[in-house]
Order: structure tokens, then C-alpha cells, then sequence
């Protein structure tokens, strides 16, 4: 940015939003830290529900880290290619290093031969051959994970409602919508709480897990 205008930031002017989400970002901050009187994108509503996001894009990258970061126990992402994680290095050595410190990490990715990857992808404007891409992409790009002790891969053939990522007790729900790329799609930020609102996306998870197909080494590379 111009010197002039940062200079502008300092005496109080308030940044455009995506200057102030590139700052937050960062220095690793909330961006409600650094300008607690805007009107925010996350807003607390209840004891389960910590932030509701507008888009998935507006979620701050440091809040997905610091989601796995959390991650003692367990880590689990559930979507169709999630190739904005995959192709995120830092994020893969992250994941790595969680299921080396004892976290079980289980990944499941949408079955790129299946009917359900080329409706998404079609509902979504890219085509069903875009989005079979990009998981493949996943794959290729997950491939570090594939010899770490602790880390699963599975692929799934379902319609996906919603994207799930979930560290511990916390639960990032992606929520689609027809026609909408997940990218653009709200996120809402929950406490994973079995008897909770997240509880439904956990035994959402789980249901899947249980019917989803282990990855050949061969789709990895």
C-alpha cells in the first residue's frame, strides 16, 4: 500500500475490508481485535454457534489455522476436492505435524468418477470435468500425508449439504447452496459438541466415513 495511505489507517481512518482481513491475516488477529467498532462479518450468537461468515473466502486464514492447530485428538475434513486447503503447503505440514503429535486425521474427498463429484460441478458452472480435476489435484497435493502415521484418505459418493472441517471441539460448517460455489458460501463456526448443533454434522461425518472407499496409492500420484 502507498505510505500515505497507511499513514491515514494510523491517524483512524478505517480500511477497506479487504485491507483490514490482509492485516488481521497477518499479525495472526482477529480483525474485531483491531477495529472492535465496525460492524463484523463474525458475530457471537449462542454458547454453540462462536461466528457466522458471510463467505467462505471471508474466513481469516489464520482462523483455519489456528482451528488445526487445536487439533489434540482428532481432525476431520469432509468435501468434494477442498483443493483451497490442499494446495496451502504450510496447511498439509500442519496436518502432518498434528497426526505426528498423536491426532487421528481422516480426509475425505469426493470420489472423482462418481456421479454425484460431475452434478456438483455442473450445479456449481465449472462442469463435471473441472471439478473431478481439482480433486484429483487434492490427491496429488495430499500425497506428503500418505506415509504419515495417523493421517486416512478416503473417497465418498455423496451429495454433500455441507463441507465439514473439525478440530477437536471446534467445527467450521461450510454450508452449500444450488448454483453457489463453495467458496461463496456461508460458513458458521460451531463448538463440536456431540449433543449440540454440531452433533449432526459429526454423525453426518461419520455416516460417510463408514461408506466412503479407502484411496489406492496409485490416486495419490
Amino acid at each position: 500500500m502507498d505510505p500515505k495511505t497507511v499513514n491515514r489507517w494510523l491517524k483512524g481512518r478505517i480500511p477497506y475490508p479487504r485491507h483490514r482481513w490482509a492485516i488481521a491475516d497477518l499479525l495472526q488477529v482477529d480483525e474485531a481485535d483491531l477495529w472492535p467498532d465496525i460492524p463484523q462479518h463474525r458475530r457471537a450468537i449462542s454458547k454453540d454457534v462462536h461466528a457466522v461468515y458471510a463467505h467462505r473466502w471471508a474466513v481469516p486464514h489464520n482462523i483455519w489455522r489456528r482451528l488445526f492447530e487445536g487439533g489434540v485428538r482428532e481432525i476431520g475434513i469432509l468435501t468434494y476436492s477442498g483443493l483451497f486447503l490442499a494446495e496451502d503447503t504450510g496447511m498439509i505440514h500442519l496436518l502432518a505435524a498434528r497426526a505426528r503429535a498423536g491426532a487421528k486425521v481422516r480426509i475425505l474427498l469426493g470420489d472423482p468418477d462418481s456421479s454425484e463429484v460431475a452434478t456438483r460441478g455442473a450445479e456449481e458452472g465449472i462442469g463435471p470435468d473441472v471439478m473431478a480435476a481439482r480433486i484429483k489435484n487434492a490427491l496429488t497435493l495430499y500425497r506428503p500425508l500418505q506415509e504419515v502415521e495417523g493421517v486416512e484418505v478416503r473417497l465418498h459418493r455423496t451429495v454433500l449439504y455441507n463441507s465439514l472441517y473439525r478440530a477437536d471441539d471446534e467445527l467450521l460448517v461450510n454450508v452449500h447452496a444450488y448454483g453457489t460455489p463453495a467458496a461463496q458460501a456461508p460458513v458458521i463456526h460451531l463448538r463440536a459438541d456431540e449433543e449440540g448443533a454440531a452433533g449432526t454434522y459429526l454423525a453426518s461425518f461419520e455416516r460417510i466415513w463408514a461408506t466412503a472407499s479407502h484411496v489406492a496409492s496409485s490416486a495419490m500420484r
